[in-house]
């Protein structure tokens, strides 16, 4: 239900919007179903704007500390330096890792640093040992030597349907 708005009304809502009050304040001394948003969408109508006093009291200014001086001057960046590469520290107790060139048939020579694209990636021995080391001959298979890829690929069992069907029911017996 809308309010209606008399002469008196209007009058009064123009004489408390400029004394400051708020739209709340003037909703509860108009009464008689007036709401805030119907105070509010008056005052636009009527183009009330200005007001003589704030409805809440003004905010103290904040005061800004200025920032703090620096005493130590800023660290200039150093040049960029030139990463020399470092040839890996021969290996205790092992063979020279092999190179496509030489010797690709011996087991076990191969390191991170020194496997190339067409090695065997087999692992040999664990892995936080200093001894470990990977297959190293020519891959043939995917990534593994012909021995090594009989181990890691195994064919898939042909499975009977009657067998499969026999299983699965066995769930529900």
């Amino acid at each position: 239900m809308t309010p209606g708005w008399t002469e008196d009304r209007v009058g009064a809502l123009k004489k408390l919007w400029l004394e400051g009050q708020s739209a709340s304040q003037i909703a509860k001394q108009l009464g008689g179903g007036v709401t805030r948003n119907a105070v509010i969408g008056k005052v636009h109508r009527l183009g009330l704007s200005g007001r003589a006093t704030p409805s809440q009291p003004a905010r103290t200014a904040t005061t800004f500390r200025p920032a703090k001086t620096r005493t130590t001057p800023p660290v200039q960046p150093s040049a960029p330096r030139r990463i020399e590469a470092v040839a890996p520290a021969p290996r205790p107790n092992l063979p020279v890792a092999p190179t496509p060139e030489r010797a690709p048939d011996m087991v076990g020579t191969a390191t991170v640093m020194t496997l190339g694209a067409h090695m065997c990636k087999w692992p040999i021995g664990d892995p936080s040992s200093s001894e470990f080391s990977f297959c190293g001959r020519r891959a043939s298979e995917g990534v593994y030597c012909v021995e090594h890829a009989r181990v890691a690929y195994q064919p898939a069992l042909k499975k009977n349907g009657s067998t499969e069907l026999a299983r699965s029911l066995r769930r529900y017996i």
